[in-house]
């Protein structure tokens, strides 16, 4: 048997409370549907920042290890390109290594003395890497003029002069730590090209005297 509400049922009493809570509920919805409130944006805005961050430094660091192997794989390429011309020009070469820089000098034997090759300008390293060079085993030396039988002792008037000339030019060129010889002979080294930050990249030339050294990575190699 099915019972209908009739005229005479009555319904359910409302509270006052009751009703403010059915009153307030959508009005709160609304509030919260109006937006951030400062603290979120700011706490946005620093999450944004730090993942900005964080990819210049990702894109730095990339360039700066391409270019320090830039660095490396032409120094290698110069080292082998100047062990092919001492060898077919039957000339001495050496690289004169400072840590921050380095430069190609040819030996003048008729001189006697280092010079800076004409087109071979000092090259320098940018100014976060650095140069560290090792040498290793007995180091080459270039053999003296041998002294004539009727050479005399003391000074001739031209030897006497080109010395003079020589003191007047200031001091001599400094000579290369890393000698290219005509015999296809290297010096045995270490060269190591590093950023200076403590932790920074690494690559570095090794060659045993006999061998072209190629541009590794140092710890690809320990």
């Amino acid at each position: 048997m099915r019972i209908s509400a009739g005229a005479g049922a009555t319904a359910p009493a409302v509270t006052g409370s009751g009703l403010r809570g059915i009153a307030n509920g959508p009005v709160l919805a609304e509030r919260r549907q109006d937006g951030f409130t400062l603290i979120e944006l700011l706490v946005v805005m620093v999450i944004i920042g730090s993942l900005l961050s964080l990819a210049v430094l990702s894109t730095g660091n990339a360039n700066t290890s391409r270019e320090l192997r830039d660095e490396a794989q032409r120094l290698s390429g110069l080292i082998a390109v100047l062990s092919d011309e001492a060898v077919l020009d039957n000339r001495e070469y050496g690289l004169l290594v400072r840590s921050e820089s380095y430069r190609v000098l040819a030996y003048d034997e008729a001189k006697g003395v280092w010079a800076a090759v004409p087109g071979q300008n000092e090259h320098r390293m940018p100014v976060w890497a650095r140069l560290e060079l090792e040498l290793e085993g007995e180091p080459l030396k270039l053999s003296t003029p041998v002294k004539e039988n009727d050479d005399e002792p003391g000074l001739s008037q031209d030897q006497d002069e080109e010395k003079k000339e020589k003191e007047k030019n200031g001091p001599r060129q400094p000579e290369p730590q890393l000698l290219i010889l005509s015999s296809g002979e290297l010096s045995p080294f270490r060269l190591e090209i590093a950023e200076r930050e403590p932790k920074g990249t690494v690559y570095e030339l090794v060659s045993d005297g006999f061998q072209m050294p190629k541009a590794e990575l140092a710890k690809e190699r320990r």
